[in-house]
């Protein structure tokens, strides 16, 4: 099973307390994946999805909201006209269809709500990549407005959601792994979350191990460099010139560094009589390679 898959099957258990909660999530699952018509003057609503889960969470839904126990494929004319009043897509007053473009805002003023909305949603619509790859939420949505409305919800949880167009749909998403945690956690789906934590936290050492072997590795690096044209200065001042004619410090610092070539600098600064510490030790090194460069 997909780590998507493990989201959604969580959060189709998922259940809010309060009916106007409930009524957000309906409304975000009848607008993601419902069909509303009107053929020969009958209403019809039908929910398509492939996802078992949405079907089930669909039903279960009417039950509590209106104690419809009925095959929602099969609900008569009133009981689809309860359910369109319900998710205000039905004015009843006028008989007539309201916006269908996005979910009435007014069942999503709470922030309760949104977080039942945002939960809909994804079932409906969403999904997330396995976060041992990368991290990735998405949201598809037919229209714009209803990608700026789950946009607005979004991001009213600091989520940081943006919009980018995909063929005929508009997709909402987010990348960054710390903000994918914060909406799991919006979505009450707590399992995931911790799940999704625990690769952040492996993979978050992984990489900080990784970047102090990579400093310590540059730095071992830089040394040895550092010491091999040291060694080639020394070689070329005893082969041109002499070490003997070098002053006695500097003699002594030679004959040191070609006797210790992987010595890091305050350990060969311990050697010399009396000893001298890491700068002292890199004056006289940079005097020997000027002396070298000079004669070059």
């Amino acid at each position: 099973m997909s780590f998507s898959s493990e989201v959604k099957q969580e959060l189709a258990g998922s259940f809010a307390k309060s009916r106007h909660c409930m009524l957000a999530e309906l409304a975000a699952i009848i607008s993601y994946t419902g069909k509303v018509r009107v053929l020969k003057g009958e209403v019809s609503l039908l929910v398509q999805t492939d996802n078992e889960l949405v079907g089930d969470k669909y039903k279960i839904l009417l039950e509590r909201l209106f104690q419809i126990k009925a095959d929602p494929r099969e609900l008569s004319q009133t009981d689809i006209l309860r359910v369109l009043e319900g998710v205000k897509l039905w004015d009843k007053s006028n008989h007539c269809f309201k916006n269908t473009s996005a979910v009435d805002g007014i069942l999503i003023q709470q922030n309760c709500c949104k977080r039942a909305f945002i939960r809909g949603a994804f079932l409906a619509a969403g999904s997330i990549s396995n976060p041992n790859k990368g991290y990735h939420f998405e949201i598809v949505c037919a229209s714009l407005p209803q990608a700026k409305q789950i946009q607005s919800a979004m991001n009213s949880f600091d989520a940081d959601a943006k919009i980018v167009s995909r063929k005929k749909n508009q997709v909402v998403y987010v990348k960054e792994g710390a903000h994918i945690v914060d909406l799991l956690n919006v979505m009450e789906a707590h399992v995931a979350l911790m799940n999704l934590e625990n690769v952040r936290i492996v993979k978050e050492m992984r990489n900080s191990v990784n970047r102090q072997v990579n400093c310590e590795t540059a730095n071992i690096s830089k040394t040895v460099n550092a010491a091999v044209r040291q060694i080639e200065d020394i070689v070329y001042i005893r082969d041109h010139m002499g070490l003997e004619s070098l002053p006695d410090h500097l003699r002594e610092m030679a004959l040191l560094r070609l006797k210790y070539p992987d010595v890091p600098l305050k350990e060969l600064g311990s050697y010399l009589s009396p000893p001298v510490g890491k700068s002292g030790v890199n004056h006289r090194l940079r005097k020997l390679s000027k002396i070298a460069e000079e004669m070059r």
